[in-house]
């Protein structure tokens, strides 16, 4: 089984950390630069502190020294040396003339190379610091001058060619640096801590405006166009915000418009399917008389040809001019509803009736049980009117027509066995005026049928759906409220 880590990846999780680590850094580098100050603080004056003692003691010892000295001599030096070491405990040595050193006792550490050749070549007093058994050692190299002597006025000042080296543990500096750096980490560590509780609130004052521009942009999201935030401070945030307010400002104007704009194409849509709607139904009264005339042969055979293709055309104007009609009804509320408790296997059976599809191979209906529903019948069947209609234009025969009660509704699916409805159609099929082919600029209907069928349903407080089969062919599924029982109705 694989397991992953999952970390936090919210803004404020990075801000807190973003934060701390920063925090972090600040204190690790005052902190760094503090120990290396005060760890030379303490070595310098440490060596200053040896050089000078070492200075006063030879002072006080160099000048009863026989020169040239014998080695006997210089071991008698360094151990007057030691004793006067004090608490300092330091190992000496001496040379003469870049002899080897001779310590006062074996166990002495031994002089580093290096030490003896800076003294050598500066004739300066130097020291150098080395490890020896995990312990921190400080050697000083000291050559040693003349005094004033009255037997050799002219060599006081100058080098005698003694060298004296002194050699001591820095076991004091290095617990002091111990502590330096105890008190370094303890000091850290509540530092960090601490520093959470500014970074939540740095986080919380940089998130919250934020939140607030995600609350906004939800409701612009909703449609709520009127929705402004208040714009605090002078900061990138701020700045913002009020790009927010100008874009949601931009976005209700262009709302407003596309509104009036819809509102104008509708009423003018209702208002030339008014218009047109009395000379058609004369010129459609006229077209009838007409196509009789051409039916009984009293025409010549041209005239009756054009009288039928004029008589069509005329009919087709006359219903599209009722779906506006009917469509301008929807939207300004308008459209009645008269219901009334029905089984609902009798609309079916006489939209079928009605349209000569009853005794059509082309249509097969499952109607087992009956089906009640409160419905407008006249609806209902411009609604199946409708999906039998396309089914038979659309698809392929045979057309299934089926009704029963699911889950508390009427459901009714019509099934054809056509290609299907292409996926990038099928959420515009209820549209108005969608053309599924953009090639074919005329289409034998209105353009409206769906849409107006989909009205009615939402009218009844039904469902509407289209998809196609599992296996070839489309399917409308239509869902309307059953009829209360008599048990209700009590």
């Amino acid at each position: 089984m694989n397991t992953r880590l999952s970390f936090p990846r919210g803004l404020r999780v990075r801000l807190v950390a973003a934060f701390l680590l920063a925090a972090a850094f600040g204190a690790l580098l005052t902190a760094g630069l503090t120990f290396q100050q005060a760890r030379s603080a303490i070595l310098e004056r440490t060596q200053d502190s040896a050089v000078a003692d070492l200075r006063t003691q030879l002072d006080s010892l160099a000048p009863d020294l026989t020169m040239p000295p014998s080695n006997n001599d210089l071991r008698d030096l360094t151990l007057q040396l030691d004793r006067a070491g004090g608490a300092r405990a330091w190992r000496s040595s001496a040379s003469y003339q870049g002899g080897d050193p001779v310590p006062a006792s074996p166990d002495a550490p031994p002089v580093p190379r290096g030490l003896r050749e800076t003294v050598r070549d500066t004739g300066e007093a130097a020291y150098e610091r080395t490890e020896r058994d995990g312990r921190p050692w400080l050697s000083v190299g000291m050559p040693v001058a003349y005094t004033h002597d009255p037997t050799r006025p002219t060599s006081a000042g100058k080098l005698s060619g003694l060298t004296v080296y002194a050699s001591f543990p820095l076991d004091d500096d290095q617990a002091d640096i111990a502590a330096l750096v105890t008190a370094a980490r303890t000091g850290a560590i509540p530092s960090l801590v601490l520093a959470v509780i500014p970074a939540l609130f740095a986080a919380r004052s940089v998130l919250r405006p934020v939140r607030r521009l995600r609350s906004g942009a939800e409701r612009v999201a909703a449609g709520r166009f009127d929705t402004r935030l208040d714009a605090e401070g002078h900061d990138e945030l701020a700045d913002l915000t009020r790009s927010f307010n100008t874009m949601a400002a931009t976005l209700q104007k262009d709302d407003a418009e596309l509104r009036r704009m819809e509102a104008g194409a509708r009423r003018f849509a209702a208002d030339v399917a008014h218009e047109l709607r009395t000379p058609l139904a004369a010129m459609v009264a006229v077209t009838e008389v007409l196509d009789e005339d051409a039916a009984s042969g009293a025409l010549p055979a041209d005239t009756a040809d054009a009288v039928r293709l004029i008589s069509e055309e005329t009919r087709k104007i006359a219903r599209m001019v009722e779906d506006l009609m009917e469509v301008s009804r929807f939207d300004a509320k308008a459209a009645a509803l008269d219901a009334e408790d029905l089984d609902l296997r009798a609309i079916v059976s006489k939209t079928l009736r009605l349209r000569g599809w009853a005794d059509d191979e082309r249509v097969r209906t499952d109607l087992p049980t009956p089906v009640p529903v409160h419905a407008d019948p006249r609806r209902v069947d411009v609604v199946l009117a409708n999906l039998i209609g396309n089914a038979l234009r659309h698809g392929s025969p045979p057309v299934t027509v089926s009704a029963r009660v699911e889950y508390g509704k009427a459901v009714v699916t019509v099934t054809d066995q056509g290609p299907g409805i292409p996926g990038d159609v099928l959420p515009h099929v209820f549209e108005r005026f969608y053309k599924a082919d953009a090639a074919r600029t005329r289409s034998e209907g209105s353009g409206l049928g769906l849409a107006i069928a989909q009205e009615n349903v939402l009218l009844h407080g039904g469902t509407l759906t289209a998809g196609n089969t599992s296996g070839r062919g489309a399917v409308f599924i239509l869902t309307l409220p059953l009829a209360a029982s008599p048990q209700e109705q009590r």
